[in-house]
């Protein structure tokens, strides 16, 4: 049974930090891309950063370049997302994405999502 599960969230001040995880079962953990995406209220769900599978290249969306890290320990099975200087902007439901394309066929998993407010 393939479960993420996310924590971590919470609320926070502005310029405040949290740290989220996300932990995997069910799946070859190392194989896979992982992702975390964010969904504010009314808006779309959006790529925030992703790590290869081997934890060596990142990427990261323009708005959170420079304040969140996203690293991964593969003997735990775990994402993690590193998140600093928040700002009420970043106010969403934060999911993790587990992701790997075997001979074009996608495989992907979802995480419940955790709740991050930012706010004074």
């Amino acid at each position: 049974q393939v479960q993420l599960v996310e924590s971590g969230g919470g609320l926070v001040q502005p310029g405040g930090s949290l740290r989220l995880s996300c932990a995997a079962s069910g799946f070859t953990f190392s194989d896979y891309v992982m992702k975390w995406y964010r969904q504010a209220p009314g808006k779309e769900r959006e790529l925030v950063a992703d790590i290869l599978s081997a934890g060596g290249s990142t990427n990261y969306a323009d708005s959170v370049k420079g304040r969140f890290t996203i690293s991964r320990d593969n003997a735990k099975n775990t994402v993690y997302l590193q998140m600093n200087s928040l700002k009420p902007e970043d106010t969403a439901v934060y999911y993790c994405n587990a992701r790997r394309v075997v001979y074009q066929r996608v495989f992907t998993y979802w995480g419940q999502g955790t709740q991050v407010t930012v706010s004074s």
